[in-house]
C-alpha cells in the first residue's frame, strides 16, 4: 500500500504529467490525485484504502454503479472466449440493435473505441456526403481531441477559429467555425456568409463540458431548420447524455421533435469499457468503408469485451434505473442549493436531465461558454478539497457535470449531504471579494 503522493510520484517519472488524461491530475483545483485501487457501487477506495462516495461514476458510464456484478460477470464470460478477434462478432450486432431499439434514427451503427473517434468519424462522413469542408461547432462544447475539433473560439462571428492546442495546425483549425452556444442569430448569420461551404453542425444536444448549459428553448430546433435549409447535416453528439438523461438520451429526453442525421454515442454505451459509436440514416450510413468512400477502421473497434459490457448495460438500464438516477440527482442537487445558500454562496446549478453542475460566484443564467467562465474557480476549489476531505470525491474541475448513479441510495446521499454545510462555507471564505 502507499500514498497518494507516492503514486503521484511514480507516474510522474514515467508518465507525463502523471496522468493519461489531463482533468485527472487535478490542476484546476490543486493538490495531489486521488489514485484509485478499486470502486463498487457508489463507493471508491484509494492506494491508501481510504473510501470515498463517487460522483465521477466514470465521467458517465457508471449508470448502475461501479463493478456491477451483471456487466462484471458478462465481461468475465466473453475474456474466457478470446481477448480480441480482429474479427467481427455477432456482439457487435446485438449492441448495434439495442441501440437502435433505443434510438430508431440510429439506422446503422458503427463501434469505435473513443468518443473522439466517433466524432472525428462523424465530422468525415459528414464531409464526405456533402463534398463540403467546413464544420461549425459550438465554443465550450468538447467534441475529443481530433485536431479540427479543438478549434477555440475565432474573433468575431463565424471567423475561423484559431488551434486550441498546441499541434494543431493553423490550416486544420481554419475549417471549423466556432459559434457561441445558444446563438441562433449567429448561425443563420454563418449559414448567409458562407453556408455553401459549411458540411455540418456539431452540437452537444444539452452541453455538459462548460458545465451544464441546457439548450435554450428551440435552439436545437432551430439548428435542424438551418443546416436542412441548406443542405448540411446534423450531428448530435450524445457521447455523455446519450443513454444517460433517459433510455433514449437527450434526443428522447426533449421528446423526440428534433431529427438529427447523425449521433456520436460512449460512456453508457461501453458500459465502462472503451467503446463509443456512430450511428445515423442508413444511407450515410452506407458512405463508410467497405461499402462507401468514407475510411475509418480499428483494430479493437466493437471488441468483444467492451460489446459485452454495453450490451448487459443497456439491457439493465430499464425504466426503474432512470427513475433512481433523478430522483438522487433532484435530492442532491436542492440539497447542495440548500448548503450554498445558507453559506452566503452565490452561485447558479443548472441541470440537463440527472446531469447537474454549480457555476460559483454567479447567479444569472449561463447560457454559452462567456458565461460559464465569469465563474469563481477559487471558491469550487475550497468546496472541492472540503468534500475530498470528507471522504466525497466529486470532478476535480469547475466546469464537469456530476454524475450520480440507481445506487446512490438514501444512505449514500446522506452521507454526501453531511459533509455539504463545512464544505459550502469553505467555499463562502474563498469567494473572490
Amino acid at each position: 500500500m502507499s500514498t497518494n503522493a507516492e503514486a503521484f510520484d511514480r507516474a510522474s517519472r514515467v508518465i507525463p504529467g502523471g496522468v493519461s488524461s489531463p482533468v485527472r491530475a487535478f490542476g484546476s483545483v490543486g493538490g495531489t490525485p486521488v489514485f484509485v485501487a478499486r470502486a463498487e457501487g457508489a463507493l471508491l477506495w484509494d492506494v491508501a484504502g481510504r473510501e470515498y462516495v463517487d460522483l465521477v461514476g466514470s465521467w458517465g458510464p457508471a449508470i448502475l454503479g461501479h463493478a456491477h456484478p451483471e456487466v462484471v460477470g458478462a465481461v468475465q464470460a466473453a475474456a474466457s472466449r478470446g481477448l480480441s478477434f480482429g474479427a467481427p462478432t455477432l456482439a457487435e450486432a446485438e449492441l448495434a440493435e439495442l441501440v437502435r431499439g433505443r434510438v430508431p434514427l440510429a439506422e446503422k451503427v458503427r463501434f469505435v473505441s473513443t468518443g473522439t473517434e466517433a466524432c472525428m468519424t462523424a465530422v468525415r462522413l459528414a464531409r464526405g456526403a456533402t463534398r463540403r469542408d467546413l464544420v461549425v461547432k459550438f465554443a465550450g462544447c468538447y467534441h475529443g481531441h481530433s485536431d479540427a475539433l479543438l478549434a477555440a473560439a475565432g474573433s468575431g462571428v463565424a471567423t475561423a477559429g484559431l488551434p486550441g492546442s498546441a499541434g494543431v495546425p493553423a490550416a486544420a483549425a481554419a475549417q471549423t467555425l466556432v459559434l457561441p452556444y445558444n446563438d441562433v442569430k449567429a448561425l443563420a448569420l454563418a449559414f448567409e456568409q458562407r453556408g455553401h461551404e459549411i458540411a455540418a453542425v456539431i452540437t452537444e444536444p444539452a452541453a455538459a463540458n462548460m458545465g451544464i448549459v441546457p439548450p435554450e428553448p428551440g435552439f436545437n430546433a432551430a439548428l435542424r431548420e438551418l443546416t436542412a435549409a441548406h443542405g448540411a447535416l446534423l450531428i448530435y453528439d450524445e457521447v455523455l447524455t446519450g443513454f444517460r438523461v433517459s433510455d433514449a438520451g437527450w434526443w428522447g429526453h426533449e421528446g423526440r421533435v428534433v431529427t438529427p442525421d447523425l449521433f456520436t454515442f460512449g460512456k453508457v454505451v461501453g458500459g465502462g469499457m472503451p467503446l463509443a459509436a456512430i450511428g445515423g440514416r442508413a444511407d450515410l450510413m452506407d458512405l463508410l468503408a467497405p461499402l462507401g468512400p468514407v475510411y475509418q477502421a480499428g483494430t479493437l473497434s466493437g471488441n468483444p469485451l467492451a460489446t459485452a459490457a454495453g450490451i448487459r448495460t443497456l439491457q439493465l438500464a430499464n425504466t426503474d434505473v432512470y427513475a433512481r438516477v433523478d430522483v438522487a440527482a433532484a435530492t442532491l442537487a436542492a440539497e447542495v442549493e440548500a448548503a450554498l445558500r445558507v453559506a452566503g454562496v452565490p452561485h447558479r446549478l443548472q441541470r440537463a436531465g440527472s446531469l447537474f453542475s454549480v457555476f460559483w460566484g454567479v447567479e444569472d443564467a449561463v447560457t454559452d461558454y462567456a458565461s460559464a467562465q465569469r465563474q469563481d474557480a477559487g471558491a469550487y476549489r475550497a468546496f472541492f478539497h472540503a468534500m475530498l476531505d470528507a471522504g466525497v470525491a466529486l470532478p476535480p474541475s469547475a466546469y464537469e457535470a456530476w454524475f450520480l448513479s440507481a445506487v446512490h441510495d438514501e444512505t449514500v446521499l446522506a452521507r454526501i449531504c453531511t459533509a455539504l454545510p463545512s464544505a459550502a462555507r469553505a467555499a463562502a471564505e474563498a469567494l473572490t471579494p
